[in-house]
């Protein structure tokens, strides 16, 4: 394999609804949230996973192109596929078996939180907003309240995505189904609760850098990588 680039993908991910990317409880505070979202330990504040993001444009990727696979742990269950013919294996590659590994094309990495900190100051909790919802017995009609936390409508995150070219790869399929996938995430959900209107995001791409080989051995500049871009992803 030979690196012929790096495309360095910039933007923002907002909260268009509730945003709820389940963390640890590390303690259950009487009349506290049962479900808390994931949160930086240095600083408290919540982000994106990029395991999440990235795994969940690479589900919808697999459902639009029906090459879900099947996977054995302890049972079959319905996962990523493991052929590197599809196109989701050739951006995310595959850990199946010698004839069948390839290495990702694409790096998703966590997006920070970019909102200032005044943004929150009516958050009934540090960054975020507690929801109840209520689960009704079907034969009693007893309430049955539980609480969830979000991150609530308007938070922005950062968006940082490294698309790596090989030489004899198609550039073109590769970046059209990065953008396909982060299209098919802002039409379905990221994160939990998304048929109960959690998890709808909007990406916004500022600028995509494009970095040769070269320019890791200082022989070339960075340049602007210059692609048309769906509306909503503008």
């Amino acid at each position: 394999m030979k690196l012929v680039k790096k495309l360095i993908i910039t933007g923002e991910t907002m909260a268009v609804t509730g945003l709820k990317i389940g963390g640890t409880a590390t303690a259950m505070a009487i009349g506290g949230v049962d479900s808390p979202v994931i949160r930086n330990p240095l600083n408290n504040k919540p982000y994106i996973p990029g395991s999440s993001l990235k795994g969940k444009m690479r589900s919808l990727i697999e459902l639009r192109d029906g090459t879900i696979g099947n996977k054995t742990m302890g049972k079959v269950i319905n996962g990523p596929s493991d052929d590197p013919n599809t196109n989701a294996c050739k951006l995310f590659g595959s850990s199946g078996g010698d004839d069948k590994q390839r290495p990702s094309r694409i790096m998703v990495f966590d997006g920070e939180l970019l909102n200032d900190e005044k943004d929150f100051i009516n958050t009934d909790l540090p960054y975020t907003e507690s929801k109840t919802e209520v689960v009704i017995d079907r034969i009693t009609s007893a309430a049955v309240p539980r609480t969830i936390e979000r991150v609530p409508a308007g938070a922005r995150f950062k968006l940082y995505i490294v698309l790596n070219i090989f030489v004899g790869d198609d550039e073109n399929q590769l970046i059209n189904d990065t953008i396909s996938g982060l299209r098919l995430v802002q039409n379905d959900y990221l994160g939990g609760a998304g048929s109960r209107g959690s998890g709808q995001v909007k990406f916004s791409i500022h600028a995509i850098k494009e970095r040769s080989a070269g320019f890791y051995k200082n022989e070339e500049e960075e340049k602007e990588y210059i692609i048309e871009l769906p509306s909503e992803l503008r």
